[in-house]
């Protein structure tokens, strides 16, 4: 039996879930990482729905329908396999978010430069210049989250709303570039069949990593109001919304850049840039540039404050020391779980970076996060067909088509994460 969460607030409502899952779940840097790969991306995208958002998402909603309590994907595991799968389920979870951080900070820095336009670029390659700003970056959204969810999750919210902006951005000057000039890289039937080449086949195991994050807003479970009724419809309603955005983006990044101009770090920034210079819109590329950073300073407040709580839970459940299960006398936050995130985070800025341009350290930081990040995804999927046995109660928000569904769709989303970790390893 788990022990009592303490006195956490609950201070995220319907409105803090929909932007909390756009924040954590969309990131345009993704539209670029795609874009690079060509038109075959978009059918790849939607094959990474079909077989792990669309899985993932209804395994989420039941899960968290079921078991609301603080700590997610953790007490689903912890439930379902015990004491030791939860903690591993847990762990694994917080530790692969330990080189994303960084990993994020370096793609809001990137595309700062862009704010001061070519007066600005010559730090593109300075390694000074993206130490700092990640650090920096890492302990704003820190000191906020420690100061309260309450205070942090305008942060969060704030920089969901910077996501949406450049993508829309993104999306008008691509179609406008397309109206005028043409697509910059030509999509037909036969550049959109994905290719099954080495490179290609490791890339979808990053897309699908791309369309991770639901998971992240349930194990905040005792912060939320109504949990149980607000999780679900905030999923449906955000997981529309960032499905749409990430295919349609993709294809306005490809009209109005060709593929072999665009960069995983910067090309959302150089596509605007690029295409707005075409169409003679100025002032556009430093609004762009600043809305971007800004939804990457809030991507980074919001995993920060959701990974948080798995040390923090572990704490109270003695699998960690117990100061880890300690909240802030006056905010009411699990600050040394917090503190401690932070910290290592910043020795993965310094380490990502140790012998390498700043390209090769991006690449290195989103690899080490890819590699680790699908583990807990099979405890998950695994929980949800081994908790089939347990009866649900009347509040349970079930998968369309009872257990036989909810068995199928959750064997399809541990059959594609096992296949994504043999990819990301090759």
């Amino acid at each position: 039996m788990m022990e009592e969460r303490g006195e956490l607030r609950r201070a995220l409502g319907f409105g803090d879930l929909v932007l909390f899952f756009v924040v954590t779940g969309f990131s345009i840097r993704w539209v670029a990482t795609a874009a690079a790969a060509g038109p075959s991306a978009l059918v790849i995208w939607l094959l990474a729905c079909a077989t792990f958002y669309v899985p993932l998402m209804f395994c989420v909603i039941e899960l968290s329908s079921r078991y609301p309590q603080e700590g997610g994907l953790y007490v689903w595991s912890r439930r379902a396999f015990g004491d030791f799968a939860g903690f591993m389920a847990g762990w694994t979870y917080w530790s692969c978010n330990l080189p994303y951080f960084p990993a994020l900070l370096y793609f809001t820095a990137g595309n700062a430069i862009f704010i001061g336009g070519t007066r600005w670029q010559h730090l593109s390659n300075s390694s000074a210049y993206f130490i700092s700003v990640s650090l920096i970056g890492l302990a704003v959204a820190t000191a906020l989250n420690v100061v309260g969810l309450d205070t942090g999750k305008w942060l969060h919210n704030l920089g969901a709303v910077a996501t949406w902006v450049p993508a829309l951005i993104l999306v008008s000057i691509g179609l406008f570039a397309w109206a005028r000039f043409g697509a910059a890289t030509p999509i037909t039937l036969a550049t959109l069949v994905p290719s099954v080449n080495l490179r290609d086949i490791i890339f979808w195991s990053t897309i699908a990593f791309a369309l991770a994050g639901v998971e992240s807003g349930p194990v905040m479970g005792d912060e939320i109001r109504d949990a149980r009724r607000n999780i679900p419809r905030a999923l449906l309603l955000a997981g529309g919304l960032i499905t749409v955005t990430y295919i349609l983006a993709t294809f306005c990044l490809l009209l109005a850049l060709p593929r072999e101009e665009v960069s995983e770090l910067q090309g959302a920034m150089q596509a605007v840039e690029k295409a707005a210079g075409r169409l003679e819109i100025e002032g556009i590329a430093p609004i762009a540039a600043a809305l971007i950073a800004f939804s990457g300073l809030g991507g980074t407040g919001a995993w920060l404050a959701a990974t948080s709580r798995l040390p923090f839970v572990a704490g109270i459940d003695r699998f960690l020391p117990t100061a880890f299960g300690r909240l802030h006398p006056r905010w009411g936050t699990p600050h040394v779980a917090l503190l401690l995130q932070a910290f290592v985070a910043a020795l993965f800025v310094f380490l990502g970076q140790a012998g390498t341009s700043v390209k090769g350290a991006y690449d290195a930081l989103v690899s080490m996060s890819v590699i680790s990040y699908f583990i807990p995804f099979l405890f998950l999927f695994g929980s949800m067909i081994r908790l089939q046995k347990e009866a649900a109660g009347p509040e349970a928000i079930r998968v369309p088509g009872g257990k036989p569904v909810a068995i199928v769709l959750a064997s399809l989303g541990f059959a594609t994460t096992a296949v994504s970790i043999m990819l990301s390893v090759i």
